[in-house]
């Protein structure tokens, strides 16, 4: 497995992540099963929300290991989101502290090696989050800490008073939902893609030492499905699959490649339950992209070059 370091951290992780998202389909020998193949596959570092199932898929996989005691909680990187509440965001420091608890016990472990704010709260008061950090810190609940689905300002705004690095941003990517690589292109233009949605965050995260994770790094826009052997993507298709018999691997596989190709560095979440295709994934390091393979990439996915 490729290994990554985590933001500035000189924290050497591996560069997919396996998403629990999807891990409630599994009944309990199963996702055991699952768990174990991400381990031998190098795959360690799980990332969980509350908002998942609503809970239920931490508390899911809080079962599963507790039932296997061959899995020790030392050889696993837990990784968590909060701050989504039904119908409202809340990153006060009353919930931020509730939230860790209810995961830890859901989990049944007594720390989190990462903690994300999962996405911006309009009504965030940065002290109230440093508080919350630093307690979480203090206490050793929590280890390291980052953000989800935040613009550049936003993590300046939370920088102000929060004293831990925020190592990570979790972000949506894949190859036609690429507008944070496509309004770096498309400067000066009047193309839909020149339009900077997220305040320059891939540059950003560059630039200050964040690990950006890319989430659901195989769908559509605006949640149209998977676009692997969608037809309405035939000629990026064609491109996966011309590279994956060049490579003798899977189109999957090299549509992660084509993420993992990226001198950012980034982190894939590998939003998967299915043993294969997580293995599928991680194969993906194994594949280092030409710069002429991933530009013809970039353009099927319909990008232009000006």
């Amino acid at each position: 497995m490729k290994q990554i370091s985590l933001g500035g951290s000189g924290w050497a992780v591996p560069a997919v992540v396996v998403g629990c998202m999807r891990l409630g389909e599994l009944d309990g020998p199963a996702l055991g099963r699952f768990i174990h193949s991400a381990l031998e596959s190098g795959a360690n570092y799980f990332d969980h929300a509350d908002i998942y199932g609503d809970g239920e898929c931490e508390a899911h996989f809080g079962a599963a290991l507790r039932a296997d005691p061959s899995i020790r909680r030392e050889d696993l990187i837990l990784q968590s989101k909060c701050g989504i509440r039904r119908g409202f965001y809340d990153s006060s420091r009353e919930h931020l502290l509730r939230s860790v608890d209810g995961i830890l016990s859901r989990l049944q472990t007594d720390y989190l090696d990462v903690l994300l704010i999962h996405r911006p709260d309009a009504l965030t008061e940065p002290e109230e989050v440093a508080e919350a950090f630093d307690e979480l810190e203090r206490t050793g609940k929590v280890r390291r800490f980052g953000v989800s689905n935040h613009k550049p300002m936003q993590i300046e705004l939370l920088k102000r008073t929060v004293r831990q690095p925020l190592l990570i941003n979790q972000l949506q990517f894949s190859l036609p939902v690429s507008n944070m690589v496509a309004n770096g292109m498309e400067v000066n233009m009047d193309s839909p893609g020149s339009a900077d949605r997220d305040g320059s965050a891939l540059d950003y995260a560059r630039l200050h030492d964040m690990t950006i994770q890319a989430w659901s790094p195989f769908q559509t826009p605006n949640w149209g499905g998977c676009f692997l052997g969608d037809s309405r993507y035939p000629e990026l298709n064609r491109e996966l699959d011309a590279l994956a018999e060049q490579y003798g691997v899977s189109a999957a596989t090299i549509a992660a490649a084509w993420i993992l190709r990226h001198p950012a560095g980034m982190q894939l979440i590998a939003g998967t339950a299915r043993e294969e295709r997580l293995r599928e994934i991680v194969r993906a390091c194994e594949i280092r992209l030409s710069r002429e393979e991933w530009y013809r990439l970039y353009l099927a996915a319909g990008h232009p070059l000006p």
